[in-house]
């Protein structure tokens, strides 16, 4: 049996351009279903709006994503979340450029920098406000992973 976690986020207007700019950072194929399309939009207001959004990055991640009305009983405040991405030392150009292009138009709020654990961590909000925690392993072994003397 396969198992699998994956995001799926919630935006009230902008899963459009959140999911296209998740494409432009990470690449992949990214498929899309509006309310409108699906036949589902009482208020033509939300007839554009992402009722379904489905992206599989170039690293076979999976994110899904759809806007939500204000109105809607399902989204009561939630607790925080942050989407973590890790890699080997010898990704960390590549796992830089992410975190770069995730902080545009957002705020950083810890660089991607060598913490005490030996690993390069940083933590941000991109500009849709999904907040990321970014980790690439130093010389210790893969990023995030105990060590003998934890």
């Amino acid at each position: 049996m396969n198992t699998w976690l994956n995001p799926y986020l919630k935006f009230r207007d902008s899963a459009a351009d959140a999911l296209t700019f998740y494409q432009s950072v990470f690449g992949g194929e990214l498929q899309t279903l509006t309310f409108g399309a699906a036949g589902a939009a009482e208020d033509p207001a939300v007839a554009d709006l992402i009722m379904h959004g489905h992206l599989k990055t170039a690293d076979g991640w999976t994110f899904m994503a759809c806007d939500t009305a204000e109105n809607n009983p399902r989204d009561v405040a939630a607790p925080s979340a942050y989407l973590c991405i890790g890699g080997e030392a010898e990704e960390y150009d590549k796992v830089a450029g992410w975190f770069a292009a995730l902080a545009e138009g957002g705020t950083v709020f810890l660089p991607l920098e060598t913490q005490m654990w030996g690993d390069r961590f940083g933590q941000l909000r991109d500009r849709f406000g999904v907040s990321w925690m970014v980790n690439v392993a130093g010389d210790g072994g893969p990023a995030g992973a105990p060590t003998d003397d934890d």
